[in-house]
């Protein structure tokens, strides 16, 4: 399998925004830097999924031509809070999806879950600067979002920390001299615990990360390290790696954010803090850099770097994930909608922490023709919808009310 082609497009001045998740921390990052800095921007479009205050404000702060709230109920109230501007409103799917078409040269793909994988694909298309935060699209439709990225001539730039962290020290003339690309991960909020304590964690603990601030989705991804599994799957599509050639370390410092080791012994690594707005900068300017505000590593006063092998005992999501791209076909998509049922039951305390892995693992064994090839749209999306009705009776076996 090949990988993504980085070519520079030409550069408009100011650059056209579009942001697909404005109001989450993704999203809200992403807007911190365009207003320190708005002459370089012209906001096209805001897409948010319910909160219309946040919206609305952002909106007029960044002058954006279009706001859309994803939740059509909240249309009236977007409406109200946009009277006496001359901001249009908009409510819906297909109304995030338009927005997503609009001619912004820079779009930021920051909604969570498998809801971010159309608007995605949408912006892929038409051939704009895709900042892909959104890691189901790549995890359950990579060849169609890469093979669209290709057709249009546009641009993928990964901007989750670890890929953004490999894409700035990923010589693409020497892919062939690259021995391994190292994913760091650090280890979430239970990395010490036992088996038997993290039985019984509670969503709060769960949520609790010890160095990122992300919303409860990712969080809780985050706790079981699925978000790490997610991760691996992109890689390989970004990157164009097999699975053996991606490793993961926990480095529970998250000052390296990931590492490219090539043949000759050379291990190149990214660092920073724990900040997202760095590889938002990093895409937000790309193939330029921008100044950004995020505080500067002071090497002197930083804590020892140590790193560890994962745990997949106590975080079986790494194998699964591992599987599910061994298998390849619908299998990521599978692994993905019923985790995402799974951390939505966690979180509304139906089923235990530990619940959330052994769901997945249940609705993997329980679906036929895993195998498949994906070569639509629609086929993913069909498959995301049989696997979360599947997810809900294996949600039930596990309920925390039986």
């Amino acid at each position: 399998m090949g990988m993504m082609a980085w070519k520079a497009p030409s550069h408009e001045q100011p650059r056209g925004i579009t942001i697909l998740g404005s109001t989450g921390s993704v999203g809200l990052s992403t807007v911190d830097l365009i207003a320190r800095d708005p002459q370089s921007y012209r906001v096209e479009a805001l897409v948010a999924g319910n909160s219309v205050e946040a919206l609305a404000e952002q909106a007029r702060r960044l002058h954006a031509k279009l706001a859309v709230v994803a939740n059509p109920q909240r249309y009236r109230a977007l409406k109200d809070a946009l009277a006496g501007t001359s901001i249009e409103a908009a409510a819906g799917p297909e109304a995030a999806i338009e927005a997503a078409s609009r001619p912004a040269e820079w779009v930021m793909a920051a909604v969570v879950g498998f809801a971010g994988l159309s608007p995605a694909l949408v912006a892929a298309r038409r051939g704009a600067m895709l900042a892909l935060a959104n890691k189901e699209a790549l995890v359950c439709a990579g060849r169609l979002l890469l093979d669209a990225v290709e057709q249009s001539g546009g641009v993928l730039l990964p901007v989750d920390s670890e890929h953004n962290a490999i894409f700035q020290v990923f010589d693409p003339a020497q892919r062939h001299a690259i021995d391994r690309l190292v994913l760091t991960a650090s280890g979430g909020p239970f990395r010490n615990w036992s088996l038997a304590d993290m039985a019984e964690a509670t969503q709060q603990q769960a949520l609790a990360h010890p160095n990122w601030d992300m919303g409860a989705k990712i969080s809780i991804d985050s706790a079981t390290m699925m978000n790490k599994g997610l991760e691996l799957i992109e890689a390989h599509f970004l990157f164009g790696l097999p699975s053996e050639k991606i490793e993961i370390v926990v480095h529970p410092q998250s000052v390296i954010h990931s590492m490219v080791a090539y043949r000759d012994g050379s291990v190149l690594a990214q660092m920073g803090t724990a900040d997202m707005r760095i590889p938002i900068s990093h895409a937000l300017g790309w193939p330029s850099r921008i100044d950004g505000p995020a505080t500067r590593l002071n090497f002197v006063d930083l804590p020892p770097l140590t790193f560890e092998r994962p745990d997949s005992g106590r975080f079986p999501s790494l194998r699964l994930a591992r599987e599910a791209l061994a298998v390849g076909g619908l299998a990521p998509i599978v692994l993905n909608a019923a985790n995402e049922a799974a951390v939505a039951a966690f979180l509304a305390r139906r089923i235990g922490f530990l619940d959330i892995a052994r769901v997945v693992e249940d609705v993997l064994m329980a679906t036929p023709d895993l195998g498949t090839a994906v070569e639509a749209l629609q086929q993913v999306q069909a498959a995301d919808l049989e696997t979360r009705q599947r997810a809900e009776k294996a949600i039930q076996n596990h309920s925390l009310t039986n």
